[in-house]
């Protein structure tokens, strides 16, 4: 008889090498089949409606499998899975992938709910039922036949689910004992594996950690905001959007205290809730940049910022809109409001585009330092001039705008202190230009554009003398110099050797023909043009060459042929007299 393998890996609906005789142990990692599951079918990009329909898939070929159909096409006949059914694992499975399903259903409601707050009552449902059904297969766990690390498994499931329902129900005592003890669950079983094993877990632990820090804050613990603050700064994993919610809640409460901000020795009035809060939080934002540990958080700290300040932005407008009517019969105080509004548009401006200039140069910094390392892969392509000239494209746009913004016309000192910084930037454009045609060995031009960037550099430096605040945020224009200076001595020295080498070569041993290669291959002689696209191998087409023609043969013979006498075999005509003559006449003699 055919014998099978006692062992059948969980994903195998298809077999029944799964059922174990009674009182054998039942063993299953939950937390490895579910983020198994999760990465590939949808969940890596966020897609809980494509997991929600694979956990469908997968719980009808384990209903067809194990025989557990509720009923039939006409009749459903609701079944639970009993401790006495556990002599297969896969009945474990079932109730597992019922709350995977519950569970994403509910995930996809949330993220539907932020358009369509009416879903929010069925996401609360689709919890619950997702926790029933882990309460359910925590108490199928707690048969004999199922070891310990399984039944630990199965409570921090649960524990997880739970703390989940609390969290959305705001419950924060009651979703933070769930977590904290999902988390200890956790802890426990990654200290009893090995470190590749207990990696999961700590993942899991990661994971809950924002939600623990999110309710004590709720509860009154004001020493947790530090805590998800830092948590941000790394990154805040799935819990970037709550984390963000809680800052913005955090400044909202302190935004009722501001009512004023001072911009160019102007104090404006701030009455939109939207700016209180987006200004509030801006020194925070930057304080946080300023502290980010990697350029790849500091780049998505930008973008937020940078989206905050578009949507403050947007408020403004629409107020600035609503109030146009006003504004065209307006007296003398309303003008001076509809002003204010004005002006604060443009320093809300302001902060976009100087934002942006700090980002790109940050960008620079980083393509700068790459440059200066040596290339270890040759077929990857790394990061070259060209791709900086951009970035300070983009900063000099910036700049160019800022000089246009309404209400500072008229201020001098805010145009010379733009009219500065474009001149850095536009120092350091020219500097990486200038590098790019050094890569394609353009000597000539690359030192006028050297020279360029020292005229704008010098500039800068005699016109900083009364402006020396601005240049605090500016890069360092005396590093500039001294390295335009160190590269004016390289790009002679190159340009000296690259005409050098073409003076030391051999005169004799040049071409001084237009001789193809195969005429000459008993002469060596240096041709450039035999390494290029079109080398002088063979003359083509070929020249004509001079044959012998084809011999033409005339028949001669016949003139000195001399043919035999006829006379005998010729005819002799007869004498007919005048009978003859008449006939002829008519015709009858022929």
């Amino acid at each position: 008889p055919l014998i099978r393998s006692s062992f059948r890996p969980w994903g195998r609906e298809d077999s029944s090498a799964n059922r174990l005789p009674a009182g054998f142990g039942c063993s299953a990692s939950f937390l490895q089949i579910i983020k198994d599951s999760q990465q590939q079918h949808g969940l890596r990009h966020g897609d809980y409606q494509r997991y929600r329909g694979y956990c469908s898939r997968r719980l009808r070929r384990l209903r067809k499998t194990l025989g557990f159909k509720m009923g039939n096409r006409h009749k459903f006949t609701g079944k639970k899975v009993t401790e006495d059914m556990l002599t297969d694992n896969r009945f474990l499975l079932l109730v597992l992938m019922e709350a995977e399903r519950a569970w994403s259903y509910a995930m996809q409601l949330k993220q539907e709910a932020n358009t369509e707050p009416r879903k929010r009552f069925h996401l609360l449902a689709r919890l619950r039922k997702a926790a029933k059904h882990g309460e359910q297969l925590e108490r199928l766990c707690e048969s004999r036949r199922v070891d310990a690390k399984t039944k630990l498994e199965a409570q921090a499931y649960t524990a997880y689910l739970v703390g989940m329902v609390q969290f959305e129900l705001q419950a924060w005592k009651s979703a933070m004992e769930a977590f904290n003890k999902c988390k200890t669950i956790y802890e426990k079983l990654a200290s009893a594996f090995t470190e590749e094993q207990a990696v999961l877990y700590h993942q899991r632990v990661e994971e809950i950690s924002p939600n623990i820090r999110y309710c004590a804050y709720n509860i009154g613990d004001q020493n947790a905001i530090n805590d998800l603050m830092q948590m941000r700064l790394r990154g805040g994993g799935m819990m970037a959007e709550k984390l963000e919610a809680l800052i913005t809640q955090t400044r909202a409460k302190q935004a009722a205290t501001m009512s004023e901000v001072e911009w160019r020795g102007r104090t404006v009035p701030v009455k939109i809730d939207k700016a209180r809060i987006f200004l509030l939080g801006l020194a925070d934002n930057e304080a946080a940049i300023a502290q980010a540990a990697s350029e790849e958080t500091k780049e998505r700290l930008y973008e937020t910022l940078l989206a905050e300040c578009r949507d403050t932005i947007q408020a403004v407008r629409e107020e600035i809109k609503a109030d146009s009517k006003q504004r065209e019969r307006a007296v003398d105080g309303e003008a001076t409001k509809i002003s204010n509004l004005q002006y604060l548009h443009s320093y809300l401006t302001y902060i976009k585009l100087w934002t942006v200039v700090k980002r790109n140069e940050s960008m620079a910094h980083v393509l700068q330092a790459k440059l200066k390392e040596p290339q270890m892969d040759e077929n990857k392509r790394g990061p070259r001039p060209q791709d900086l000239i951009r970035l300070y494209d983009i900063i000099l746009q910036s700049l160019a705008e800022l000089c246009t913004l309404q209400g500072l016309e008229d201020d001098h000192t805010f145009q010379k202190e733009v009219s500065l910084k474009m001149l850095v930037y536009k120092a350091y454009r020219c500097f990486f230009i200038a590098q790019s045609y050094v890569l394609v060995k353009k000597w000539s031009e690359a030192l006028v554009l050297y020279e360029r960037v020292l005229k704008y550099a010098r500039e800068v430096q005699s016109k900083a003398k009364n402006l020396n605040n601005s240049l605090k945020d500016l890069p360092d224009v005396q590093e500039l110099i001294t390295e335009v200076n160190a590269e004016k001595y390289s790009l002679q020295a190159a340009a000296i050797l690259d005409t050098g080498d073409a003076i030391e070569t051999p005169q004799q041993m040049q071409v001084k023909d237009n001789k193809p290669l195969c005429e000459r291959l008993e002469n060596f002689s240096l041709d450039p043009t035999i390494l290029g696209k079109q080398p002088n191998l063979v003359q083509f087409p070929p020249e004509f060459q001079p044959i012998p023609c084809k011999p033409l043969f005339f028949d001669l013979a016949l003139n000195h042929v001399a043919f035999p006498p006829l006379d005998d075999k010729v005819e002799q005509k007869g004498k007919g007299g005048l009978t003859g003559y008449i006939k002829g006449i008519f015709g009858f003699g022929s």
